[in-house]
């Protein structure tokens, strides 16, 4: 008896160590696999008449950066990507920038029931310095707009409920 539980103890302790031990990462085949960890320098590129911005929104309502610098005056290219696999109608994700002063929670009560307007409330044209359509799931949409003038505005998803955690601070230098 002794021996079959010293037997079973140690075949119990190789196959755990054997599964903590440093497997290697498998992959699929026909999948791509990368890196979502961004940095600001790598978010954004500089050119000598175009600033290209990318944001990544996903499925967790996130975006991957709160924060954009820009310089002021020059054109900017902001590409928006949605990386999750959520409908347009369930996880819809939008870049909106506002102007300087507008309340972000107000914007976004009045942008939440304005479907039909890409959730950009009618009548709010001076309150916005730029917006893309909505995407959904895998989807992609770039714009185009001039850097205002230097200074801190606020950016967000307008989609409803999501302002309070996909928001970000536009910085002009």
């Amino acid at each position: 008896m002794k021996i079959l539980k010293f037997v079973s103890g140690l075949v119990l302790s190789c196959l755990m160590l054997i599964a903590c031990g440093g497997k290697e990462e498998k992959k699929k085949e026909g999948f791509t696999y990368e890196n979502t960890e961004t940095t600001k320098t790598e978010t954004v590129a500089k050119d000598a008449d175009v600033e290209t911005v990318v944001l990544v929104g996903t499925d967790l309502m996130k975006f991957d950066i709160t924060e954009i610098r820009v310089k002021a005056g020059k054109k900017v290219k902001l590409t928006l990507r949605h990386k999750g696999k959520l409908d347009i109608n369930v996880m819809g994700h939008n870049f909106v920038l506002l102007n300087q002063g507008v309340d972000l929670a107000s914007f976004a009560a009045k942008a939440a029931t304005s479907k039909d307007n890409k959730y950009i409330p009618k009548g709010s044209e001076q309150d916005v310095i730029a917006h893309t359509d909505v995407i959904g799931g895998g989807q992609t949409t770039t714009i185009e707009f001039d850097a205002p003038a230097a200074g801190t505005y606020d950016f967000l998803c307008s989609f409803p409920g999501h302002y309070m955690m996909m928001k970000g601070a536009f910085i002009v230098e």
